[in-house]
């Protein structure tokens, strides 16, 4: 290490000079990639700020809070939508004079670079004004794929997890290594230094309404390695990974924003599918983070707590000390930082209060508290206070051991001290470099080699023998879509990639109109088709602040999958040449894929209306497309098993349960 970047560390932790830094003084040689983070803390800021910082101060670096929305009038609770974009002096006061230890950012707080760029500034200074001068952990759910919170016209957002997972037979952890890098260095440019990936869960139930395609496979060796190569990654280049969500969320049918899940496995199952992959990453890894989840493993912990309604239930994962301390902390060896997942999540708001939500967590042997309180207006500002005084005399009354507090804040000056936290220049500087890497044409072409390479022929049918896709050059083509923009941006890649004109009409699954269906089967010559399965999850979404658009969501989603039922059932008896797309989970080929000649999957969908209309329609249709027109091979294999259909099973809505991996 540079004797200028131990110089800058000692400052930075010891000295007080982080607002010096933010304001340019302490100008860093610009490093592309940072040292490895794993090195031994300096003696200097760390220890200081240890014996100095109050019991207070200590909780509040343990908080890390949910600065989405902020609304400056009286607004009732929870019904702010204001998104914050810039920080109030109000909220800023409150991380100086509470040594707040850390934020979480959405994609409403998040514009363009230099708006990005400005506030995380303002958050670092707000911090460099507290008495401990420690720098914020500054987080994002920046995991690739369905869950992406950077602007995807801005930032590089590739196509997710389980399509690495596809690349795995062919590319081994390339492209694992490939996102963690790029994803890394876009998010450090813009001053965010932790990310809330990779996602380890090992996803086993086909009907996972959260995980599905955010996990790299159903088998749990190649999620280790894969998630390792990742992890490893994104701290090579300096920032902090956060594994999740421990001890697994892979086999649940029920998404814990909305309740609380629990995993039936017997603990060998759970040591050799659940757990291999957080173990084998913190002996290989050492991941700065490891996130909870809110979700009962009555093999791990079978004991009660009362809840806030007086029902008694098994502990969740998140509350539980035999599943925190003693199975992550002593038996699995882990050294980092523990972070809560959401705290206003269903699976643990429907059951607690938030302050004793989170006095139970830490005492169970969390370090970090995720969103432990709504602030969202000036009235509600207060919470925070009254939260640490509580706080405080639950260190008072021994219900939170004072030891533990110690270790536990040490831990967090260590990662502190081993990450670059802070812009290495001046915001112009910091901004230049952003506008250079982000989204660059390097980064692009790395996005759309992976939307290639993952793209995979699933058998339609037992019978299925298909081995070439029909011919479209002058053909008549209808697409029948999920939405009008992914109708627009696959039409968009067939007609950039085709070497001439295509005739090309579309069909929306969100038309309520679907009159015109029959003229437009009649009149076509190929049928392409594509659905998303399952419906969104509030994971991609946001947060337990759009739950209420969850019942018209799943009221239109329903409607979708009756119509694009019904219009499959019609192609299958004109025995017009088609073509299914699966543009998540790729289960659902087993549903419909039995109405087509031949079944690709994705793994992603995401477009954006505003770059289909500068002409970009995104990797993912452009790596369709190639396919379609047979200027590329689908080389992907699947990563989770989709058992095909026998025959047509009119009414047949359930995906079947793959087989579980040993």
């Amino acid at each position: 290490m540079s004797d200028q970047k131990n110089c800058w560390r000692r400052l930075l932790l010891g000295s007080g000079m982080l607002a010096v830094a933010l304001s340019g003084g302490l100008a860093m040689s610009n490093q592309t990639q940072p040292e490895p983070a794993h090195t031994q803390p300096e003696a200097t800021g760390p220890q200081a700020a240890l014996t100095t910082a109050s019991v207070r101060q200590m909780l509040g670096q343990k908080l890390m809070l949910d600065l989405r929305y902020y609304c400056q009038e009286a607004t009732p609770v929870g019904r702010c939508r204001t998104p914050l974009t810039s920080l109030p002096p109000e909220l800023a006061q409150l991380i100086s004079k509470y040594d707040i230890g850390g934020v979480i950012l959405f994609a409403e707080n998040l514009e363009d670079s230099q708006q990005i760029i400005a506030l995380n500034r303002q958050l670092q200074q707000a911090a460099a004004n507290s008495e401990l001068k420690l720098p914020l952990f500054i987080g994002i759910d920046q995991e690739g794929g369905r869950v992406a919170r950077l602007p995807r016209q801005l930032a590089t957002s590739f196509s997710g997890n389980m399509a690495i997972g596809a690349t795995y037979p062919q590319h081994g952890t390339h492209f694992a290594e490939l996102t963690g890098t790029i994803l890394a260095d876009e998010l450090l440019a813009l001053g965010i230094n932790v990310n809330f990936a990779p996602t380890v869960d090992v996803n086993v139930n086909p009907d996972n309404p959260v995980i599905n395609v955010r996990a790299f496979a159903e088998d749990p060796a190649t999620v280790a390695e894969l998630g390792g190569a990742m992890t490893a990654a994104m701290q090579q280049r300096g920032v902090i990974a956060a594994l999740k969500h421990f001890p697994g969320h892979g086999d649940t049918h029920v998404d814990s924003h909305l309740g609380l899940p629990q995993v039936a496995h017997s603990r060998e199952q759970i040591d050799q599918v659940d757990l291999l992959p957080f173990s084998t990453i913190i002996t290989k890894q050492q991941p700065g983070m490891i996130m909870t989840a809110h979700i009962q493993y009555p093999a791990l912990d079978s004991s009660t707590f009362s809840a806030k309604d007086g029902q008694q239930m098994v502990k969740p994962a998140t509350l539980s000390r035999a599943i925190l301390h003693d199975l992550l902390r002593q038996q699995l060896g882990y050294q980092g930082l523990i972070v809560t997942d959401a705290l206003d999540m269903a699976g643990i708001s429907h059951f607690f209060s938030p302050h004793d939500a989170v006095i139970a967590t830490f005492a169970a042997g969390a370090d970090i508290a995720l969103m432990p309180v709504k602030l969202q207006s000036p009235a509600e500002l207060a919470d925070l206070a009254a939260l640490l005084t509580t706080l405080e005399q639950a260190v008072v009354n021994g219900e939170l051991k004072r030891n533990e507090l110690q270790a536990s804040y040490q831990r967090i000056i260590k990662l502190k001290q081993q990450y670059p936290l802070m812009p290495e220049t001046t915001a112009a500087a910091q901004l230049a470099k952003a506008d250079a890497l982000l989204g660059s044409p390097a980064h692009r072409q790395a996005e759309l080699a992976l939307a290639q390479a993952a793209i995979t022929r699933i058998p339609a049918t037992e019978s299925d023998t298909a081995e070439t896709l029909p011919e479209l050059t002058g053909k008549r083509l209808l697409l029948i879509m999920p939405d009008s923009n992914k109708a627009a941006a696959l039409s968009l890649a067939l007609q950039q990639q085709s070497r001439q004109p295509l005739d090309i009409q579309s069909l929306s699954l969100l038309q309520d109109d679907l009159s015109s269906a029959t003229a437009l089967l009649a009149a076509a010559d190929v049928v392409i088709s594509g659905f998303i399965t399952p419906m969104p999850s509030l994971a991609e979404i946001g947060g337990m602040d759009d739950v209420s658009a969850l019942g018209p969501l799943a009221a239109r989603y329903q409607r979708q999958q009756q119509d694009f039922l019904s219009l499959l059932r019609q192609v299958a008896q004109l025995q017009l040449p088609h073509v299914f797309i699966s543009l998540r989970a790729p289960y659902d080929a087993a549903v419909y894929g039995q109405y087509a000649d031949l079944s690709l999957a994705s793994y992603a969908y995401n477009s954006e209306d505003k770059a289909i209309a500068a002409g970009d329609p995104g990797a993912t249709y452009t790596a369709l497309a190639r396919v379609l027109l047979g200027l590329a091979e689908p080389t992907g294999r699947l990563p989770v098993t989709v058992k095909p259909a026998p025959a047509e099973s009119p009414g047949q809505t359930t995906l079947q349960k793959p087989q579980q991996a040993p």
